[in-house]
Formats: C-alpha cells, structure tokens, sequence
C-alpha cells in the first residue's frame, strides 16, 4: 500500500460521520475516572514522601506540594502516551488520542497535552471546554494547538 492510500484511510477515519459521535460526555467521563485514579496513586507516593520527610528531619514534606501535579503528569505520559494511546479512563469511555498526521502520541507530548489543559483551565477558568461546541472534530483547546484529536477507538 503506498503512502497516499494510507494517508487517504486515515483521513476518513479522521473525517467519518461517527468518530466524533458521544466524544464529550466519554471525554468527561474518563477524566473523572481518570482523576479518581490520580488522587488514589497519590495515597502510596504520600506515605513515600511522609517517610521520606522523617528520614531528612522533615525537608521531605515539601514535597507534598507538587504531589498531586507529579503523579498527575507520570500517569497521563505513560498512559496516553504508551502504545494504547489512551488514560485508562479513555480505554473504559472508549476513546483514544490520536494525531492529525497519523503519528503516535509519545509521552512528552501526552505530558504536554495535560499541562496545557490545567494552564487554561487555570488562566481562562472552565469556560475555555466550550471550545469543543465550536469545532467539527469537538477538540478542546489543547488539541487545536498541538494537532491532536480524541476520537471514538470502538466501531460504532
């Protein structure tokens, strides 16, 4: 098969009529699940860094600060950017990430995907998810900038 016709495929995958059906409410769905995932792996990495914070007489306990962000980034790289190419919480809505030109999503942009989430949530509050009304593939405002679409990973 040549380049063209691959191309060819995966743009009408990109573009058939039920890729994109149901991808907001599994999109939410998965980061709530997701995110409960997050807050219970970051159980054992506190009691880490509270042992931690014993051994170096407390110095240690400043690192609870970063607790949550730390395991947050871990998590979405070596989920969303491993071979599934999905969070567990994607995998269960029946999601997955996929990138406009047909690449793999490897970590670092999957680290990417996240932090520039949670920046615009932060800087442009919660409103900026509205994006997703206004554009054909319902991207967010992370998958517009770098490329990316969430896509429906079973048939439907």
């Amino acid at each position: 098969m040549s380049d063209t016709t691959i191309d060819a495929m995966r743009a009408d995958r990109l573009d058939a009529p039920g890729t994109y059906s149901g991808v907001r409410t599994r999109r939410m769905l998965a980061f709530v699940f997701d995110y409960t995932l997050v807050l219970l792996l970051c159980v054992p990495a506190a009691i880490v860094v509270f042992l931690l914070g014993i051994v170096s007489f407390g110095l240690a306990w400043s690192l609870y600060a970063l607790l949550f962000p730390v395991v947050a980034v871990f998590y979405v790289g070596f989920t969303m950017g491993g071979r599934n190419q999905a969070t567990p919480g994607m995998r269960m809505a029946g999601v997955r990430i996929a990138r406009l030109d047909g690449g793999a999503v490897d970590p670092s942009l999957a680290v990417l995907h996240g932090v520039i989430f949670w920046a615009a949530n932060a800087v442009l509050t919660p409103f900026v998810l509205l994006v997703s009304l206004f554009t054909p593939r319902k991207q967010l405002l992370q998958d517009l900038l770098l490329g990316t679409v969430v896509l429906r990973d079973r048939e439907f």
